[in-house]
Parts: C-alpha cells; sequence; structure tokens
C-alpha cells in the first residue's frame, strides 16, 4: 500500500513588509507568490514576470565554432549529414529541429533515432556502420553522445566526422570529437546549465543562422518545438529555458506546425490556449509513446509532416499507442510491487524481470517513486543484460549514486532525478547491493515524507476569475517554477464520486459557506469510501475549457480531514 496519506503540507512564509512595499504596485495574492519565488526587488519582479531573458550568445558554449564550420563545409561540399537522436520528446525534437535547419540551409540530411528494443540509448557501433554504409559523413548527435567515447573513436574509424551537442553530464573523458558541445563540459563558460537537448539544438541554430542567414527565416521559428522538449524533459523552467519555453507556446499557439495542431486535435487539446501543463501531461505522452512501444520515428514523421492527412493517420496512431501504454504501465507496475524488497521502508525500490517492456520501466519506476516517496529503479532482465531506467526522489541524486557503481555497469547517464544504465545480469546482485547501501548510508536519517509547498492560504471567497489572469504571468510553469498552489481549510464537501475508467479520479465540490467550487482530484479515487464531512485541501485553480464552455474549478493537489496537523 502506497503511502500517500503521510505527505507533509508547508504553507510559504507571509511576504515581508518591505518586499510588500517594495512590489505594491501588483495585487495582494501576486505579490506573495512573487515573494516565495525569490522576486523580492520590483525590477526584478517585472522581469520575470516578463520572461525577459535576453538571449545569450551561442559561442559562449565551448565547441560551438568548430561545430558551426564542419556542418557549414558539409553544406557546401554536397556531403550527407545524419542527425542522432534519441527517442524521448528532447531527442525526437532535437532531431526535428537540426534535420529542418540543415535542410533549410541546402544539406543532405537523414534523421536516425535508435530503436529503444533492438539499439537501445544513445549511440552504437552497428548504427554508426550503417550509416556509413549510407554515405554519410557528418554525424550530429543531439541529446545523447556525450558518455559515448568508445563509439565515436569507432566513428572516427569509419571515417565519420563525429559532432556531440548533448546536455547531459559527462563522466570520465570527454568523446575526441571533432566538436562537443555540452554547457556541463569542464571550461565551459555558458552560464544556463540547464538547457535541454533541444535547447543546445536552439543554440547551435542561431549560431548556424548567424553565420548563414536565410531570407526570412529565424531561429525562432523553431522554439514551438523548444517548448515541446523543454517541458517534456522536466529541466528547471528558469533562467533561459522559461524564456524560451513562453516563446515556444506563443509559436504553437499560432498553429505553424500541422503535426502539432494535428495532434491536439486527437488529444482533445486546443493548440491555440496551449500551456505547458498540456505539453507536459497531453502532448509529452503522446510524443514518448511512438518511442515506448515501437519506434520512435512517427514522432518525428508527426513533427515533420505537412500533409493534413498524413499527420492526421500518425496523430490517432500516436493517440492509441498512448491508451495501449497506460493500460500496460498499470499492469507492470502492479506487477512490480509485488516484487519490492524490504516493502515500502525500503531505502530503494527495485524491480526486474524478463518480461518488463523495456519502453515502460521508466513510467513504471516514476509512478512507484511518486507513490511510496523512494528511489525506484525497474528493469527489463534480458538473457545477458538487464537495462534498467531510475526515477528518484529530492533527497537522492540518482545518478551520483550509479557514478559509486560505475565498475559495475556497462554505461550509465542522466540526471538528478532520472537515470538509466545497462548492466550484464551477472553483476546485477552486486549492484542491488551497492546502491541499497548506498540509498541506505544517505536516507537512513531523513524523514521521507514528500513535502507539498503552497503559496498561502485563501478563504474560497477570495478566489476571483481576476486572479488567474494575474497568475498567467507565472507561466510557464513546470519543474524549478512550480504552479501557485492554495490551501482552504475547513471546507464541506458538498458532494464526491469517482470518475475515470476505473475510478481512479475523485470528483466532489466543496463549500466555504459562501461559495461552492467544483474540484478535480487526480489518482485520489480512494478518498470517495473514506471522505470526511469537512477537509483542509491544497489545490490550483483553474479554468477547465469543455465543449466550448469555460468552468472554474480546483485542481487538488492533496486533501486531509479537517484540523489535523500539516
Amino acid at each position: 500500500m502506497a503511502n500517500n496519506h503521510s505527505k507533509r503540507w508547508r504553507i510559504a512564509a507571509p511576504i515581508t513588509l518591505e518586499a510588500s512595499r517594495e512590489l505594491e504596485c501588483y495585487p495582494a495574492i501576486l505579490r506573495q507568490v512573487l515573494f516565495n519565488r525569490g522576486q523580492r526587488t520590483l525590477a526584478d519582479a517585472n522581469r520575470y514576470l516578463t520572461a525577459d531573458g535576453a538571449s545569450t550568445d551561442p559561442y559562449l558554449l565551448r565547441g560551438m565554432a568548430p561545430a558551426v564550420g564542419r556542418l557549414l563545409q558539409a553544406v557546401d561540399r554536397g556531403e550527407k549529414i545524419a542527425v542522432y537522436g534519441d527517442y524521448d520528446v528532447d531527442g525526437v525534437t532535437s532531431t526535428v529541429l537540426m534535420t529542418q535547419v540543415l535542410r533549410t540551409l541546402g544539406a543532405d540530411v537523414l534523421p536516425y533515432i535508435p530503436n529503444r528494443f533492438d539499439e537501445g540509448y544513445g549511440l552504437n557501433n552497428e548504427a554508426l556502420e550503417g550509416l556509413a554504409r549510407d554515405g554519410v559523413r557528418v554525424v550530429l548527435t543531439v541529446d545523447c553522445g556525450i558518455r559515448s567515447a568508445a563509439e565515436v573513436a569507432f566513428g572516427c574509424e569509419l571515417g565519420l566526422d563525429m559532432i556531440i551537442a548533448d546536455h547531459h553530464s559527462p563522466l570520465g573523458d570527454l568523446p575526441a570529437a571533432t566538436a562537443v558541445i555540452c554547457q556541463r563540459q569542464p571550461l565551459d563558460e555558458y552560464p544556463d546549465k540547464n538547457l535541454a537537448g533541444v535547447g543546445l539544438a536552439y543554440k547551435l541554430t542561431q549560431a548556424l543562422l548567424d553565420l548563414r542567414p536565410v531570407e526570412g527565416v529565424r531561429a525562432e521559428d523553431w522554439l514551438d518545438l523548444v517548448a515541446l522538449g523543454t517541458v517534456a524533459d522536466v529541466v528547471p523552467l528558469t533562467g533561459e529555458n522559461r524564456s524560451l519555453v513562453r516563446g515556444g507556446l506563443e509559436r504553437m499557439r499560432a498553429g505553424y506546425r500541422l503535426g502539432l495542431s494535428s495532434l491536439g486535435g486527437a488529444a482533445g487539446i486546443d493548440v491555440k490556449s496551449c500551456r505547458a501543463t498540456d505539453i507536459a501531461f497531453g502532448l509529452g505522452p503522446r510524443l514518448n509513446a511512438a518511442g515506448r512501444l515501437e519506434s520512435a520515428l512517427a514522432a518525428v514523421e508527426l513533427l515533420l509532416s505537412d500533409d493534413i492527412m498524413h499527420a492526421g493517420r500518425l496523430s490517432q496512431q500516436l493517440c492509441d499507442q498512448n491508451t495501449r501504454r497506460q493500460e500496460m504501465t498499470r499492469e507492470m507496475q502492479a506487477q512490480a510491487e509485488t516484487m519490492i524488497r524490504g516493502g515500502e521502508d525500503a531505502p530503494v525500490l527495485f524491480a526486474f524481470h524478463p518480461e518488463f517492456n523495456q519502453g515502460l520501466v521508466g513510467l513504471v519506476a516514476a509512478r512507484l517513486a511518486e507513490s511510496y516517496y523512494r528511489p525506484a529503479i525497474v528493469g527489463y532482465r534480458g538473457e545477458e543484460y538487464t537495462r534498467a531506467s531510475c526515477r528518484s526522489i529530492e533527497e537522492f541524486h540518482i545518478t551520483q549514486a550509479l557514478d559509486q557503481c560505475a565498475d559495475l555497469l556497462v554505461r550509465h547517464g542522466g540526471h538528478a532525478r532520472a537515470a538509466g544504465f545497462t548492466v550484464r545480469n551477472e553483476n546485477l546482485p552486486a549492484l542491488v547491493e551497492r546502491m541499497y547501501a548506498i540509498a541506505q548510508r544517505e536516507l537512513a536519517q531523513l524523514d521521507l515524507r514528500p513535502v507539498l509547498d503552497a503559496d498561502l492560504e485563501v478563504p474560497l471567497i477570495d478566489l476571483r476569475p481576476v486572479i488567474l489572469d494575474d497568475l498567467a504571468y507565472i507561466e510557464p510553469t513546470g519543474s524549478g517554477n512550480p504552479d501557485v498552489v492554495f490551501c482552504s481549510r475547513n471546507l464541506r464537501v458538498v458532494r464526491s464520486k469517482t470518475v475515470g475508467s476505473e475510478n481512479q479520479h475523485l470528483k466532489l465540490a466543496v463549500s466555504d459557506g459562501r461559495v461552492t467550487f467544483d474540484a478535480i482530484a487526480f489518482r485520489m479515487g480512494h478518498w470517495a469510501a473514506q471522505m470526511p464531512p469537512a477537509i483542509d485541501l491544497l489545490y490550483t485553480y483553474e479554468r477547465n475549457y469543455f465543449n466550448d464552455r469555460v468552468f472554474l474549478q480546483l485542481n487538488v493537489r492533496d486533501l486531509k480531514p479537517a484540523g489535523l496537523p500539516d
């Protein structure tokens, strides 16, 4: 049984008198929200609300100049370029962006994304051999390659010029490539280290078009792809990322990309009013579904397509795959929960099985990490190798933990909260023991309950529609720039019922005695059978669009019986 009932609530400290005076031109609720996000002066607040991040010089990225030089040389010589990506949304959007940009410059370009099931993540020698046979002379990796020194060396032996553009953290020696673009590599001067893979591709685009301008073409023409990949990769929406995503959302809403509009229509998402949350929970999962169950090339095709019929067929295919992915994920999670060593109190959760779908292990790991608030590692166990995905919690840097096990691993990489690895099966028991010991050492003394933050307590009567207009300036929200969350106390439950195909969600109406609001609580259907008469609520306040009508509703983050301690 997951321990969702033990979440801690943390209400932000009230704004100081000094900050309130500094920000007095803003409404009271917005002042508090700005204060919570570190915007204490009027100048900082104005810059934050407008997401005014001046674009940083792409040539501050180490390796940018030789990368641009070699790519333009390939264009001039008519040499074939392969853009080698990854099968997640960040990799797909990076691949599409660089393919279109290089074609715009006149290049002969082949987009290539490895098959998750046959080839695994990142560069592989067989793929490089195939590209060389196809006449490719330059391989540009996007969203992968920084930890593939051996594969890069092999590519060079084949006569390929290798260019690496990868936002992941390097480990050990950098690949001996023609150029390496990575903001996290040693001696790199680029100030914003949080760019996604598609963010790096965008910086490469800026540099290319700066040196080789094309009439009527701007780097900003591809910001819709940057928004898609950046949000889906859950990198912090702060600094340059926030500015890029806001600009990208504006471009998405203008409807320039046929494939996106088509996918939105199939998914029931109006792209004309698209928000970051629509990417995170609607468009992103559908684009990911292709690479999780079959080949990510369907997602690439969709984003490249200018044929309305073809885009429609691909969009429906991705939506169908996403539905199947959801069903399979629930089944795999149930199976994984029976395999957890030590139960929900274990410092790290493991589940490996030869029947697990390789494309879904990351999703199952994420569900386990969310349900139990523990690092979770889920993997497909093949005949010789186990390929696993890891999802973690704020208190445990999963990739640094894997770095301490590098001698046992074939390959690994990732971020603080998400990673993946391949291990030989004979080394799997030793890996489990070492990771268990590392997690035990780092987490044993901590109160491992998830903390839910709220911006302020408000009576329901104070929730006016105009607040939503003010809060729109906080967008885009996501990692590093969270949604505005309110807390309201001692609310009477007017009605409640379960909804969803498996009754997993909860729909309710709550009242403070003066005003009543509808609310939706995803994955909280279990409360219906034990609903107290009065509750405290954490929620976001939002407009819900349905059948061309607009409704105000509360999107519940957590609830508890009224009066229980936070």
